[in-house]
């Protein structure tokens, strides 16, 4: 099953990626986003521990406004044809 890096902030989205298999890791730096099939973050126009530049390079789904839900089938989509 695919590696989901999460914000830590989004503990609902984390545990649902969980509950559908997904292995879910937190995002805290560069690194973790490099070992990361997604990205999970709470919006793109934040700068997570300096990783403006990796975040725009992946598969990157932000979650504002979205449910954990929605998130997930986002993750699902984008994993399926990445």
């Amino acid at each position: 099953m695919a590696r989901i890096g999460v914000e830590q902030s989004l503990t609902n989205v984390q545990e649902a990626l969980r509950q559908r298999g997904y292995e879910v890791v937190p995002l805290k730096g560069e690194n973790d986003a490099n070992e990361c099939d997604c990205c999970v973050v709470t919006g793109l126009d934040s700068n997570i521990m300096g990783m403006q530049d990796v975040v725009t390079q992946g598969l990157v789904i932000e979650a504002k406004g979205l449910s954990a839900e929605e998130v997930c089938q986002q993750v699902e989509e984008k994993i399926k044809y990445s």
